[in-house]
């Protein structure tokens, strides 16, 4: 039984290394996407600036699922665990978050971006115009970028989510409210949660109203002036 157990572990021990390998290999490949969508935005931004004297984003990050993250998303969608299935059917293991200032900046990025030649849009998930159920708001873009390697041309998938800085600390928020409280959040602290997401839509839309009445304002002073 020892012996059974002993080659048991071995195996299991080799497997895992094995699924360590290829997530180094799968992980060099989706870093470079992601430099890749990082310098389409900061370029973005910077010409923006240029034309408008101001810029559209106010921060992006990233970050790479963890081998844990995509087994157990795997393993919750009934699906093969493996790397090359998580390759095969996650489109999230590269993700990027870019946060902007005003609700119409977010659609100003995502056109800019996506019409670039190089970069097919594989899906749009609007949560502004039709937001979730507990009143979460994002735009979801996911996109494949080509990457250059020794092998030759590929192309990654990348989830870009961009959002309002009040939809995003909502959202973070919202997030580690629901995981300090596991499971089914209380009633009373959900309705909440939704008020406060109505509250800081209309916030957004009040920001917008100015930021457009503030532009036409600058207009006009151009056009007297010349």
């Amino acid at each position: 039984m020892s012996e059974i157990n002993t080659a048991s572990m071995l195996q299991m021990t080799s497997e895992f290394q094995r699924m360590v390998d290829e997530f180094f290999e799968v992980q060099c490949r989706y870093q470079a996407a992601i430099r890749q969508v990082q310098t389409k935005l900061e370029n973005l931004d910077d010409e923006y600036q240029l034309r408008h004297r101001r810029n559209p984003i106010h921060s992006i990050s990233s970050r790479m699922k963890t081998i844990q993250s995509m087994m157990d998303k795997l393993r919750r969608r009934g699906q093969p665990i493996s790397i090359a299935s998580a390759v095969e059917n996650l489109y999230d293991i590269a993700g990027m978050r870019v946060i902007c200032s005003y609700i119409q900046d977010i659609y100003t990025v995502a056109d800019a971006l996506t019409a670039q030649d190089d970069i097919h849009v594989l899906r749009v998930r609007d949560y502004i115009r039709n937001p979730k159920p507990n009143g979460y708001r994002s735009l979801h873009l996911v996109i494949e970028v080509p990457v250059f390697l020794s092998q030759g041309r590929v192309t990654v998938p990348v989830e870009v989510q961009i959002r309002t800085i009040a939809m995003d600390f909502w959202a973070t928020l919202e997030h580690t409210l629901r995981y300090k409280k596991p499971g089914t959040v209380p009633e009373e602290i959900s309705a909440a949660l939704l008020q406060t997401a109505s509250d800081i839509t209309m916030l957004d839309e009040r920001m917008q109203r100015i930021h457009d009445k503030v532009e036409a304002l600058n207009s006009g002073e151009k056009g007297t002036n010349t």
